[in-house]
């Protein structure tokens, strides 16, 4: 599918964005896992979140959906089924890693394929640490890839130094840990989302935290409960870029989550000189939120790298974007994960602005961008990217003339109505 675009336009209005896929995810696995009626309002209904949902049904867990509302007859761990059929999680990285660490202490056997670029995406920073627990998993390159494979049961807890700041691989590891017998200690290299961790608590589940070591006890029963999920601030951070870069805009997004692991976007608009007011509003019952205003702003270049990395790793294609019409130089550094994503982002990233007039270079580990540039309608491709498809529409709107965005579909990963929200704020 290819989508065509106008550039030379301005955005006004207030709305919202959808649900937050991470803790749209989390609200399925943990109502599946715990006892009792979960009730989730606002859940995303993009296409990996509803992989979430059809593999937990092939678990043997009641769920039923009606939009953003979804009731989930929790079965506890020990409610679950050995699946008649492999569990297919399309193209969410958050379901196969989460889910292996569900597995892992299910007495029975599982299967687990995704998409091409899952097929891609490395799995043994997962099955690492679950086989020390004591879960036995294979798949292609000794579990390194899927398809993967899992049979668990008899899990023993375990601290683990991660290599890598993932909240994938965390939580993973949690999962697995609140089966086993005994304590188990995470100890990540930087501070990632902590989604997993305040979803625990509001099912019932005691979490400790400190610093970067977060240890749970084993053998915690869930207690169902009701999630109200934000507006995702991943989702949110294309339209807040949008509003700082096209001319004469001033846009409202109502209800963001703005999660502490989660703000890094807000905090680099704020260093480029973006116009932003952020108004926090009451938190739900777990996640703060705030409403989020930005208007046409002067951005300048700015350095970023570091702790803040992790907390706007999915932001960066979008923030590369308003690089390019920032003025001066921007370095982005330590991204390197970048390159284990949907695609390889740093080189997606870098070849598609470039195919519009973008003046931005790659390195081994970001991207260096030259602001000021005025971009030029192109035939672009999103490589079936949702984040990557999202960057290049906000792109073709600075663009004046025609832009083809080839494989567009691919937004409906994350955020199945942004053309319409998009087509709407035009004026």
């Amino acid at each position: 599918m290819s989508l065509k675009t106008e550039g030379d336009i301005q955005l006004s209005g207030t709305f919202r964005v959808p649900g937050d896929k991470s803790i749209s995810h989390r609200a399925v696995m943990l109502g599946a896992i715990a006892d009792g009626k979960t009730k989730v309002h606002g859940l995303l209904t993009g296409d990996d979140c509803l992989n979430t949902i059809d593999c937990f049904r092939k678990l043997g867990v009641q769920i039923s959906q009606e939009g953003e509302y979804v009731e989930i007859d929790g079965t506890g761990f020990d409610g679950l089924k050995e699946p008649h059929e492999i569990l297919d999680v399309g193209n969410s990285g958050t379901t196969i890693r989460l889910m292996l660490g569900i597995l892992a202490g299910a007495p029975f056997h599982t299967c687990l394929i995704g998409d091409d670029s899952i097929t891609n995406r490395p799995m043994d920073r997962v099955a690492r640490p679950l086989r020390q627990m004591g879960a036995k998993i294979d798949g292609r390159e000794n579990g390194s890839f899927a398809p993967i494979s899992i049979r668990g049961g008899g899990l023993e807890g375990i601290d683990y130094a991660s290599p890598v700041a993932s909240a994938q691989v965390k939580s993973a590891i949690l999962l697995a840990g609140l089966q086993a017998e005994g304590t188990t200690t995470v100890i990540e290299p930087q501070t990632s989302r902590d989604h997993t961790e305040r979803m625990l608590t509001a099912f019932g589940c005691q979490v400790e935290v400190d610093g970067l070591k977060t240890t749970i006890k084993g053998k915690q029963d869930l207690k169902g409960t009701t999630i109200q999920v934000p507006g995702d601030i991943s989702s949110a951070a294309f339209f807040l870029i949008a509003g700082a870069i096209v001319p004469n805009s001033e846009l409202k997004i109502k209800n963001v989550g703005i999660n502490p692991t989660r703000t890094g976007i807000l905090e680099v608009l704020e260093e480029m000189g973006a116009d932003i007011l952020i108004e926090e509003t009451d938190s739900n019952n777990f996640e703060p939120v705030a409403d989020i205003t930005i208007k046409t702003s002067v951005l300048k270049g700015i350095e970023i790298g570091g702790d803040i990395i992790p907390r706007l790793i999915d932001e960066i294609p979008i923030i590369a974007l308003a690089a390019t019409q920032a003025k001066g130089r921007t370095v982005i550094k330590d991204a390197a994960e970048l390159k284990v994503k949907e695609t390889n982002r740093i080189d997606t990233v870098v070849d598609e602005l470039s195919k519009m007039g973008a003046k931005i270079e790659a390195t081994e580990d970001g991207m260096i961008i030259h602001g000021g540039t005025e971009l030029l309608p192109a035939v672009v491709n999103s490589h079936g990217d949702h984040r990557i498809g999202m960057m290049l529409a906000i792109a073709s709107c600075i663009a004046k003339g025609e832009t083809v965005i080839e494989n567009s579909e691919a937004i409906s990963i994350s955020y199945p109505n942004f053309f319409q929200h998009l087509k709407e704020l035009k004026s």
